[in-house]
């Protein structure tokens, strides 16, 4: 699925890991992903998606409610199915 390898993808980087370290089941907590780390994976994912699909923006409030990867895949998913 293209929009997991993007969300592993860029978290990997800003984690400093290998994507293949990245389990879509995980938590962000047990990956060591803190506040920042998930801002900085929003701004990420906003700034690969934009060119592609036009103006691509994750609310603040919906990152809050988001505490896996899986979800955070299911989320861009929904929204650019939206």
């Amino acid at each position: 699925d293209a929009i997991a390898e993007l969300v592993k993808t860029q978290l990997a980087e800003i984690l400093e890991k290998s994507p293949s370290d990245i389990d879509v089941a995980a938590s962000f907590a047990t990956l060591g992903a803190d506040s920042l780390a998930l801002i900085e994976l929003v701004e990420a994912i906003e700034e690969q998606l934009t060119p592609i699909v036009g103006e691509f923006h994750i609310d603040d409030e919906d990152l809050e409610g988001l505490t896996t990867v899986q979800e955070a895949v299911d989320y861009v998913a929904a929204k650019l199915a939206a």
